[in-house]
Protein backbone atom coordinates (compact mmCIF):
# COMPACT_ATOMS: atom_id res chain seq x y z
CA UNK A 1 0.00 0.00 0.00
CA UNK A 2 1.74 3.54 -0.72
CA UNK A 3 1.61 6.33 1.50
CA UNK A 4 -1.28 8.40 0.32
CA UNK A 5 -3.75 4.83 0.11
CA UNK A 6 -3.00 4.76 3.73
CA UNK A 7 -3.82 8.33 4.22
CA UNK A 8 -6.84 8.01 2.52
CA UNK A 9 -8.38 4.86 3.58
CA UNK A 10 -7.32 6.47 7.14
CA UNK A 11 -9.50 9.64 6.26
CA UNK A 12 -12.35 7.12 5.02
CA UNK A 13 -12.78 5.43 8.29
CA UNK A 14 -12.59 8.92 9.98
CA UNK A 15 -15.17 10.70 8.44
CA UNK A 16 -17.53 11.59 10.91
CA UNK A 17 -15.18 11.23 13.76
CA UNK A 18 -14.20 14.35 15.40
CA UNK A 19 -10.96 16.79 14.71
CA UNK A 20 -8.68 19.07 16.43
CA UNK A 21 -8.40 22.41 15.54
CA UNK A 22 -5.12 23.67 13.41
CA UNK A 23 -3.53 27.35 14.67
CA UNK A 24 -1.29 29.78 13.82
CA UNK A 25 0.37 32.00 16.31
CA UNK A 26 -0.13 35.84 14.37
CA UNK A 27 2.08 38.76 16.41
CA UNK A 28 0.01 41.99 15.15
CA UNK A 29 1.88 44.73 14.01
CA UNK A 30 2.14 47.83 16.08
CA UNK A 31 -0.24 50.70 15.97
CA UNK A 32 1.53 54.08 16.51
CA UNK A 33 4.19 52.09 17.87
CA UNK A 34 1.61 50.25 20.40
CA UNK A 35 2.62 46.81 20.54
CA UNK A 36 -0.43 44.26 20.79
CA UNK A 37 -1.24 40.80 22.16
CA UNK A 38 -0.59 38.19 19.76
CA UNK A 39 -3.12 35.76 19.00
CA UNK A 40 -3.39 32.32 17.67
CA UNK A 41 -5.84 32.09 14.16
CA UNK A 42 -7.43 29.01 13.02
CA UNK A 43 -6.28 27.32 10.11
CA UNK A 44 -8.23 24.60 10.07
CA UNK A 45 -8.77 20.73 11.47
CA UNK A 46 -7.36 17.61 11.36
CA UNK A 47 -7.57 13.96 12.83
CA UNK A 48 -5.16 14.03 15.52
CA UNK A 49 -2.97 10.48 15.04
CA UNK A 50 -0.26 10.60 17.42
CA UNK A 51 2.70 12.40 16.11
CA UNK A 52 0.37 13.27 12.81
CA UNK A 53 -1.90 15.37 11.92
CA UNK A 54 -4.34 14.21 8.92
CA UNK A 55 -6.66 16.97 7.21
CA UNK A 56 -8.90 16.08 4.34
CA UNK A 57 -5.84 17.13 2.24
CA UNK A 58 -2.82 17.18 3.81
CA UNK A 59 -0.48 14.69 6.33
CA UNK A 60 1.35 17.00 9.18
CA UNK A 61 3.88 16.39 11.98
CA UNK A 62 2.76 17.36 15.05
CA UNK A 63 3.86 20.78 16.89
CA UNK A 64 2.91 21.79 19.97
CA UNK A 65 -0.75 21.13 21.54
CA UNK A 66 -2.94 23.66 23.92
CA UNK A 67 -6.13 24.07 25.47
CA UNK A 68 -7.33 27.64 24.70
CA UNK A 69 -8.28 29.56 28.12
CA UNK A 70 -8.61 33.26 29.33
CA UNK A 71 -5.75 34.98 30.59
CA UNK A 72 -5.29 34.47 33.93
CA UNK A 73 -2.58 36.37 36.52
CA UNK A 74 -0.58 33.29 38.21
CA UNK A 75 2.79 32.80 39.51
CA UNK A 76 4.68 30.38 37.90
CA UNK A 77 7.81 28.87 39.19
CA UNK A 78 8.98 27.96 34.98
CA UNK A 79 9.49 29.40 32.10
CA UNK A 80 8.14 27.17 30.20
CA UNK A 81 4.61 27.23 32.55
CA UNK A 82 4.29 30.85 31.41
CA UNK A 83 4.64 30.40 27.73
CA UNK A 84 2.04 27.50 27.55
CA UNK A 85 -0.22 29.76 29.32
CA UNK A 86 0.76 32.49 27.36
CA UNK A 87 -0.14 30.63 23.91
CA UNK A 88 -3.26 29.43 26.09
CA UNK A 89 -4.71 33.04 26.24
CA UNK A 90 -3.14 33.77 22.73
CA UNK A 91 -5.71 30.67 21.49
CA UNK A 92 -8.76 32.39 23.38
CA UNK A 93 -8.04 35.66 21.62
CA UNK A 94 -7.95 34.39 18.30
CA UNK A 95 -11.76 33.22 18.86
CA UNK A 96 -11.20 29.71 19.96
CA UNK A 97 -13.61 28.19 22.87
CA UNK A 98 -12.26 28.23 26.45
CA UNK A 99 -10.92 24.66 26.58
CA UNK A 100 -10.84 23.58 23.00
CA UNK A 101 -7.68 21.81 22.13
CA UNK A 102 -5.26 23.46 19.41
CA UNK A 103 -2.41 21.95 17.63
CA UNK A 104 0.66 24.92 16.87
CA UNK A 105 3.75 24.67 15.23
CA UNK A 106 2.56 22.17 12.78
CA UNK A 107 4.18 21.47 9.55
CA UNK A 108 3.64 19.61 6.38
CA UNK A 109 5.39 16.47 5.27
CA UNK A 110 6.70 15.80 1.65
CA UNK A 111 4.49 12.80 1.21
CA UNK A 112 5.36 12.84 -2.71
CA UNK A 113 9.21 12.88 -1.60
CA UNK A 114 9.03 10.23 1.23
CA UNK A 115 7.20 7.79 -1.50
CA UNK A 116 9.69 7.71 -3.83
CA UNK A 117 12.40 8.14 -1.49
CA UNK A 118 13.80 11.80 -3.45
CA UNK A 119 13.66 13.82 -0.39
CA UNK A 120 16.97 15.08 1.31
CA UNK A 121 17.70 15.56 4.81
CA UNK A 122 16.39 19.17 4.19
CA UNK A 123 12.86 18.28 3.05
CA UNK A 124 10.12 17.36 5.41
CA UNK A 125 9.30 14.07 6.09
CA UNK A 126 8.98 14.68 10.11
CA UNK A 127 8.43 11.28 11.82
CA UNK A 128 7.89 9.40 8.61
CA UNK A 129 10.66 7.05 7.94
CA UNK A 130 12.21 4.66 5.56
CA UNK A 131 12.77 0.97 6.83
CA UNK A 132 14.37 -2.15 5.83
CA UNK A 133 10.93 -3.24 5.94
CA UNK A 134 9.07 -0.42 4.40
CA UNK A 135 7.83 2.89 5.35
CA UNK A 136 7.72 3.94 9.06
CA UNK A 137 7.11 6.18 12.01
CA UNK A 138 9.17 7.43 14.46
CA UNK A 139 6.89 7.83 17.25
CA UNK A 140 9.60 8.78 19.87
CA UNK A 141 13.45 9.92 19.44
CA UNK A 142 14.46 6.33 21.31
CA UNK A 143 11.72 4.47 20.18
CA UNK A 144 12.15 1.74 17.13
CA UNK A 145 10.36 2.88 13.86
CA UNK A 146 6.91 1.50 13.93
CA UNK A 147 5.27 0.44 10.16
CA UNK A 148 3.39 2.98 8.93
CA UNK A 149 0.21 0.46 8.05
CA UNK A 150 -0.22 -0.69 11.54
CA UNK A 151 0.70 2.29 13.17
CA UNK A 152 -1.99 4.70 11.12
CA UNK A 153 -4.63 1.84 11.96
CA UNK A 154 -4.05 1.79 15.62
CA UNK A 155 -4.06 5.53 16.13
CA UNK A 156 -7.56 5.51 13.67
CA UNK A 157 -8.93 2.67 16.02
CA UNK A 158 -8.19 4.49 19.10
CA UNK A 159 -9.45 8.04 17.55
CA UNK A 160 -12.70 5.54 16.72
CA UNK A 161 -12.76 4.10 19.82
CA UNK A 162 -11.19 5.61 22.76
CA UNK A 163 -10.12 3.37 25.80
CA UNK A 164 -12.39 4.16 28.96
CA UNK A 165 -11.21 7.14 31.01
CA UNK A 166 -9.40 8.58 28.03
Amino acid sequence: MTVEEVFDAARRRLADAPREALGELVVPRRILGVARAPRIERRGAAWHLGVLLLTDDAVLATGDIIRARQEARRGYTAESQRRRAELAAAARRGGFAEGETVHIGWRPLALDAFETGTFSKHEPTGPLIRTGEGLGVRWSASGAPVPLEAYVAERVALLLDPPPGA
